[in-house]
């Protein structure tokens, strides 16, 4: 009895980090079943029969498909533009110190604080008394863009926080111009940070259902389409667009972590 506690003591964080994560990963997998499952009705809930039915048919609703392509234009739209001023506001606040500093860092935050009601509705009605683009794809753009930019600030905020200047100082050193130093070093140690706020404006973008319902006016996203199937039945065709992206991501990240070795070994 002894020897068990003495052997659940030392692996305790290790037993509890694995419950935790098959805790996190059960609704996943639970999404991934329900792609091979062929249900009885209208709702993909319960386990009924296997089938590849619909991962041979996943446009088998053009609906979906639709609402999919419109998900990944403004999330591919909002990373780019998200990415380049976040970045650059970023580089502003750690690098430089100008009047107003303060208040710009503590406008940064407020739209991460915010409720995502509140920020909708505020954003809804800006662009019902601009009157100059209609409700649709261009204020969703817009709208996914302005909540978004501020993740993007602190993830290469935090990045560029922790860079040694004196690598910077050296390249000067070794006398290298300005623009050389960012090209060589600076960019290059502050890409991770800024690769990671991009896919996390991303997938912020490509998933959110509140500011969108608020300013999405006749354009329907990948969200709004789960949502408005919900009451009248998802199609397992939802699940394996989940299942993909889920995968996609997966990927990219063991790649990403497979590269990242090969590096250091070099």
């Amino acid at each position: 009895m002894q020897n068990l506690s003495s052997w659940l003591g030392k692996r305790a964080t290790g037993i509890y980090a694995v419950i935790a994560l098959f805790y996190m990963m059960l609704p996943i997998i639970v999404v991934i079943m329900l792609s091979f499952n062929k249900p009885a009705g209208k709702q993909n809930t319960q386990w009924n029969e296997f089938s590849l039915d619909a991962w041979k048919n996943i446009c088998r609703d053009q609906t979906i498909c639709g609402a999919v392509t419109t998900s990944i234009q403004i999330a591919a739209l909002t990373t780019i533009v998200s990415t380049i001023l976040g970045t650059m506001i970023a580089f502003a606040l750690v690098r430089h110190r100008f009047r107003g500093r303060t208040s710009t860092n503590l406008l940064i935050f407020l739209p991460m604080a915010t409720p995502e009601v509140v920020m909708g509705t505020s954003l809804l009605a800006l662009f019902l008394n601009i009157s100059v683009i209609p409700l649709g794809f261009w204020t969703l753009l817009i709208a996914h863009i302005m909540f978004t930019i501020s993740f993007v600030v602190v993830a290469v905020k935090a990045r560029l926080a922790s860079l040694d200047p004196r690598l910077e100082q050296a390249a000067m050193d070794l006398y290298a111009d300005s623009k050389t130093t960012f090209r060589y070093i600076t960019f290059p140690l502050a890409l991770p940070g800024i690769a990671a706020a991009a896919l996390l404006s991303f997938s912020l973008s490509f998933d959110d259902f509140i500011i969108t319902n608020f300013n999405s006016g006749t354009t329907v996203t990948f969200p709004m389409y789960v949502w408005g199937a919900a009451q009248r039945g998802i199609p397992p065709q939802v699940n394996v667009i989940a299942t993909i992206f889920f995968m996609s991501a997966l990927l990219l990240v063991v790649v990403a972590q497979l590269v990242s070795a090969k590096r250091v070994k070099r």
